[in-house]
């Protein structure tokens, strides 16, 4: 079975293409996916069969043996660095916990800040 890594996908039109060792395009539908997996990122290593389609050449059977590259876990903080910013967000927390102890929620300006906090840490651990 051929091997190639996918040059480009596009989940909402449910198609891309692969690059194979060789050189060569073959396009790739999303039924080829692998059950569960409705969409694969550039640079995924895979595995398929090869069927002549009606425009040339088609992915069957895909077999993900790689995940590509994840852009966002090559350019997050280093691990001492994430230290220091969950410890600033505990921080921040605990004085939002006295605020609400108190019966009160914190000002809608401050609520949004503590909110945008919560969500950029997350999506530096989720990277």
């Amino acid at each position: 079975m051929p091997t190639g890594k996918v040059k480009w996908f596009d989940a909402e039109k449910g198609f891309g293409f692969v690059t194979s060792d060789d050189g060569q395009e073959v396009f790739l539908h999303s039924s080829a996916l692998p059950a569960g997996v409705s969409s694969v990122k550039t640079g995924t290593r895979m595995e398929y069969g090869v069927a002549d389609g009606r425009r040339g050449k088609q992915a069957l059977s895909v077999r993900i043996l790689d995940d590509g590259p994840s852009v966002a876990r090559a350019s997050r903080k280093p691990a001492e660095e994430m230290a220091s910013v969950v410890q600033d967000l505990v921080n921040v927390l605990e004085g939002t916990t006295r605020t609400l102890r108190s019966g009160s929620y914190p000002q809608p300006a401050q609520s949004k800040k503590i909110a945008a906090l919560l969500r950029r840490v997350a999506d530096d651990f989720e990277a």
